[in-house]
């Protein structure tokens, strides 16, 4: 099965979950080697990059900035055929602005599964099939490794209560992803030994919002 770029929100959305998720397992699990979520909100590139890394090669990245966001995945069991010929086609389509994303040894291009696009300046999601056609419509791991993102709060409590053997409350995991700010309630209901403090030290790492942001309503 393959995710239908038309399923997934905006670049910023996306962006804002994949940072949510990433506070939340910072949270539920203060060791950083156990984590599956990550996010990096200060590159020296100025971009934003959300990461998921499970531990045994599958992965998928998530880079945001001005020209908008490309997000790789890579799952190491699929039969994917010659892997440099789906890392050259996302080469080949991927628009110049994302060239020097590509190019980052960080962002591992040729180790690629499935991918997705969206310029700043377009409203929607590209995806590119791999160019062999006995393998252009088969199942890339997209749909089982990107669904948290594009899932709601109960996702993240599925992920959780198997992954790391926990009961999160579902109601703070939604206050995480509504990005409000932290309070030591929010965080004891969801590891009542992790104090406030080392979870705002957390947060400020992530980048995720420490106050409440406003919204402005149009008149």
């Amino acid at each position: 099965m393959q995710l239908d770029p038309l399923s997934f929100p905006n670049a910023r959305t996306l962006g804002n979950r994949a940072m949510a998720l990433a506070m939340l397992d910072a949270i539920i699990c203060p060791e950083r080697e156990y984590r599956y979520f990550s996010f990096d909100a200060e590159r020296d590139d100025g971009a934003r990059q959300g990461t998921m890394r499970n531990g045994d090669g599958d992965h998928w990245l998530l880079h945001l900035s001005d020209n908008g966001a490309i997000l790789k995945g890579y799952v190491q069991h699929l039969p994917r055929g010659d892997a440099r010929a789906m890392a050259r086609e996302v080469r080949r389509r991927v628009p110049v602005e994302f060239n020097a994303v590509l190019s980052d040894p960080a962002f591992s291009v040729d180790t690629v599964s499935y991918c997705y696009w969206q310029r700043a300046d377009e409203s929607t999601w590209c995806r590119i099939a791999h160019p062999e056609p006995d393998l252009a419509h088969c199942s890339d791991g997209s749909a089982d490794y990107l669904s948290i993102l594009l899932a709601p709060a109960s996702g993240y409590y599925d992920y959780a209560t198997d992954y790391f053997e926990c009961a999160p409350n579902l109601a703070s995991i939604e206050h995480i992803y509504a990005h409000a700010p932290l309070t030591a309630a929010i965080v004891h209901s969801l590891n009542a030994r992790l104090s406030l403090e080392d979870a705002q030290a957390a947060a400020a790492a992530i980048g995720y919002p420490q106050v409440a942001q406003r919204v402005s309503l149009a008149c």
